[in-house]
């Protein structure tokens, strides 16, 4: 089993966050790295390790992976003793793990982990994302089965776990909407939030479907940014400007289908639940410790799953959990998403959950910083198939 108490997350930055920047994506990647590293204290020379997702996929779509690892250590004159990118892996965290395991394990004292999209920049009328594939390839894998019945993109997919919960559980539209008016109330206090007026249920009831029952509201929003983190051997670092934040418990285990299509008999049963179990074995820590969950919302109906797979609530219980949205507010018990996660902040991609539950643990999270000063997080990322999972702590 991993170590975790030889791994610190020491410094954390993020370029502008924004659509359509018309900045290049190594600019970006570049800004948040050398922010990174100035907070943890170090210097360029220091990184040894260097770690990305998905490395460069002009497949999947427009600004999905525009960065390669070589572009970064060229650029920054690295002498790298561990590298690593792929898209395989638990979500886009997993080369979060990947870091993590390599500091833990010695190959690396201090890993420069980025994730760059410009999906906003990259698309136009006639160049849209979509996870099937871009630019008029022939579509292969699992989604030659999926799309010719209009089972476009990810979207498709989780409508139908949101169905099946609400069928089974008496979830409904209102239980996902108190998710994304939080969200929108939290991007409120984030400059660099892209969504930041008001947002009400009336708001969210009348907007358009986007694939039943999921509205525009319940999905993420792409934008241009980066953001960097440097994970070090605990030992390694003592100069962290803004304090330690290290690793209590990660989970990243998959033990259903690897796949979109049918990706589990049970549509409300994602690899999320898989990814928690692992985490709370390797941890004295019970829900009721973590004082911030920052939670991948994708899709509204991820964070939900979420919710119920990390044990904030049980199986089914989401929709009494979330009633009125006083327990995922920031003076609530569990303050949910306090950036304004994906839906309101923009889709950094998984990586700015891990960005604002350092900033909440180090007190340094400006005028959305809670006033209960936080000392556990729970970072989750990913859906469907895809899932991992992470508690830091401040001692």
């Amino acid at each position: 089993m991993l170590d975790s108490k030889k791994v610190m997350f020491s410094g954390v930055g993020q370029s502008a966050v924004g659509r359509r920047l018309d900045r290049s994506a190594v600019d970006l990647t570049l800004d948040a790295a050398l922010l990174a590293i100035e907070d943890a204290g170090l210097n360029v020379e220091d990184i040894d390790g260097l770690c990305s997702y998905p490395g460069v996929r002009n497949d999947i779509s427009p600004g999905f992976g525009p960065v390669a690892l070589a572009d970064i250590k060229n650029a920054m004159g690295l002498k790298l003793n561990w590298h690593s990118a792929g898209w395989e892996g638990p979500a886009q965290a997993g080369a979060i793990v990947n870091a993590c395991a390599a500091v833990a394990s010695g190959l690396a004292r201090h890993v420069l982990v980025f994730r760059t999209v410009t999906e906003s920049s990259s698309t136009s009328a006639g160049r849209k994302a979509s996870v099937s594939g871009s630019g008029g390839d022939r579509i292969s894998g699992p989604f030659q089965w999926a799309v010719p019945f209009r089972g476009y993109s990810a979207v498709n997919s989780i409508a139908l776990s949101a169905q099946r919960h609400f069928h089974d559980f008496g979830t409904t539209r209102e239980t996902l909407g108190q998710i994304a008016i939080n969200s929108r109330r939290n991007a409120a206090l984030n400059p660099k939030a892209v969504f930041t007026e008001p947002l009400t249920m009336d708001d969210y009831m009348g907007s358009r479907l986007i694939s039943s029952p999921l509205c525009l509201f319940d999905c993420d929003i792409p934008v241009d940014a980066s953001t960097a983190i440097i994970v070090s051997r605990a030992e390694s670092c003592t100069n962290s400007k803004g304090g330690a934040v290290y690793l209590e418990a990660l989970g990243c285990a998959l033990h259903g289908k690897d796949s979109w299509d049918n990706f589990s008999p049970d549509l409300t049963d994602m690899a999320a639940f898989d990814a928690s179990r692992q985490l709370w074995s390797q941890t004295d820590l019970t829900p009721a410790d973590v004082d911030t969950a920052q939670l991948y919302d994708g899709f509204s109906m991820l964070t939900l799953t979420w919710l119920e797979a990390l044990g904030f609530c049980g199986k089914g219980e989401a929709k009494d959990f979330l009633q009125g949205g006083s327990n995922i507010a920031r003076e609530g018990l569990l303050p949910l998403n306090t950036n304004g996660g994906q839906m309101s902040g923009g889709r950094t991609h998984g990586f700015g959950y891990f960005y604002e539950a350092i900033l909440q643990l180090r007190g340094r999270a400006g005028e959305r910083q809670l006033d209960s000063q936080p000392k556990v997080a729970a970072v989750a990322n990913g859906g469907g198939p895809l899932g991992s999972c992470f508690l830091l702590r401040t001692s």
